[in-house]
């Protein structure tokens, strides 16, 4: 298995977990109302799921859509903006579910007891929809950026993709049996340092776009070379470089963006009112 596969199905996983805890919620929820109730809200629910995976599936065949039609050069500045979006929306993502995931499930109970009161299902509708294609959407982003120059068919991709849902129903299954080996924080714990290592890989591959177009300079040669100890287009160092955005030979223009963005995420994790905020 390749670095992109498993940056495939990482992103699929993590992405199909987040919609599937506020699906699942909604329908717990709706599993505790009067039988009438229960019926027309699953009927809304699930017809929101449809609708947003629509959406989200809408907006990847756009995505290939668009690089696929456009010249080699346009490609590559394409490219470029989304690797540099993929990586933006990882970080989104991490600080949006730490700020929100302790209220999530009263947060989205409040809203739903409002629907039911007034008997209006169309709120119910609107969550699944928006959840499932906020995560799809991203995920579409994400797989777009990770794939972006890197040589891959899109049956391997959609494989990839397979693997990641699959994985993630069984991931949800696990954790809803509440078992002690992995809690829903220990889990977003986990995955959300996995994501932050990614998004820098990704901004890394960016930095390395720009320099290519000739829109930013190196600011030096090679600082080192550890190609011999340790290539990043071998087995192990291309792992290492898709995780962590290692580079065998850095230019001076890559480690300062590496420092400067661990820099800002350790800071924005170490606030004290980064994770109250709402």
């Amino acid at each position: 298995m390749s670095m992109q596969d498993f940056n495939v199905i990482f992103v699929i996983w993590r992405e199909c977990i987040e919609a599937l805890l506020v699906i699942g919620i909604l329908n717990a929820w709706l599993g505790q109302r009067p039988a009438a109730q229960r019926r027309a809200g699953r009927v809304w629910l699930w017809s929101g799921v449809g609708i947003g995976l629509t959406g989200a599936v809408a907006l990847a065949a756009l995505l290939l859509t668009v690089g696929d039609a456009l010249s080699d050069d346009a490609q590559e500045y394409f490219q470029t903006v989304i690797v540099l979006l993929a990586a933006a929306l990882i970080v989104q993502m991490v600080f949006w579910m730490r700020r929100r995931g302790r209220t999530l499930k009263s947060d989205l109970h409040a809203s739903l007891s409002e629907v039911a009161d007034q008997s209006n299902w169309l709120g119910v509708f609107a969550l699944a929809a928006l959840a499932v294609l906020r995560e799809g959407s991203e995920a579409a982003v994400f797989l777009y950026g990770t794939m972006a120059g890197v040589s891959a068919t899109n049956l391997g991709a959609a494989l990839a993709a397979g693997l990641g849902i699959v994985a993630a129903l069984v991931s949800y299954w696990l954790l809803q049996l509440g078992g002690k080996v992995l809690s829903w924080r220990t889990f977003f714990q986990v995955t959300e340092v996995m994501l932050l290592f990614l998004a820098g890989s990704l901004l890394l591959s960016g930095i390395d776009h720009l320099i290519s177009l000739g829109l930013l300079p190196s600011l030096s040669r090679r600082l080192w070379d550890t190609s011999l100890l340790l290539p990043d287009s071998g087995m192990a160092g291309g792992l290492i470089s898709g995780l962590i955005g290692y580079r065998a030979r850095p230019v001076l223009i890559e480690l300062l963006t590496f420092a400067a963005y661990w820099a800002l995420v350790t800071w924005l994790l170490y606030r004290p009112h980064s994770i109250q905020q709402a």
